[in-house]
């Protein structure tokens, strides 16, 4: 395996987090991956932290991007694999792994924190928002080639901003999704615009 492949190694430890926590269920290894960090249980419920406790207070940084890693179904886990196999290499084949790591980051940190101020949750995750990133991103770096150059047909870019609409209209849910991270997936597909654009401005430049 060329270690150089990043999203290999975030499927990975993807599928290892979903087994060892049995879906997100184990509290206790979830605990260091939560967007917030965990205080105390109370009847079965778990008490967080601020945002100001935890980043500032406590400094647990890692925790902006770290709840792209937990994943609380097998369809959740395998929905989402998929999709970071499929465009994680074609991006890292055409953009490189730099681009692709730092996208990855970005996204999940724009899709966290935007689940985060617009839910009523503090405890939610999957890489559904960087798989959004990563949609976003292809779908301007297409339009500006005029071109399929990560081999993805229009149809698929309406089929994916169709589920998140769905997913907001609580389509998804009544159907047996579960609670989705509607904004995470909102906040992807942006974060994976506006980097789209950034490094296009920065190519321009350079």
């Amino acid at each position: 395996m060329n270690i150089k492949n990043f999203h290999i190694p975030i499927i990975l430890i993807s599928i290892l987090i979903a087994i060892i926590s049995n879906f997100g269920s184990f509290a206790g290894v979830i605990e260091f991956l939560t967007f917030l960090k965990p205080d105390s249980a109370f009847n079965g419920y778990i008490r967080f932290l601020s945002f100001e406790e935890t980043f500032f207070d406590k400094n647990e940084w890692w925790r902006l991007i770290t709840p792209m890693l937990i994943h609380f179904s097998f369809v959740h886990l395998a929905f989402n694999c998929l999709w970071l196999y499929v465009l994680g290499q074609k991006i890292e084949l055409y953009d490189g792994h730099t681009k692709f790591i730092s996208l990855v980051i970005f996204s999940s940190l724009v899709a966290n924190y935007t689940q985060y101020i617009f839910s009523e949750s503090s405890l939610f995750g999957g890489l559904s928002g960087v798989i959004y990133g990563m949609f976003g991103f292809c779908m301007i770096i297409e339009l500006e080639t005029k071109n399929e150059r990560y081999g993805l047909p229009p149809a698929i870019y309406l089929f994916m901003l169709a589920w998140m609409l769905l997913g907001f209209l609580g389509i998804l849910t009544m159907f047996g999704f579960g609670n989705v991270a509607n904004y995470a997936h909102l906040g992807g597909f942006i974060g994976g615009l506006i980097f789209a654009m950034v490094t296009k401005f920065i190519r321009v430049l350079i």
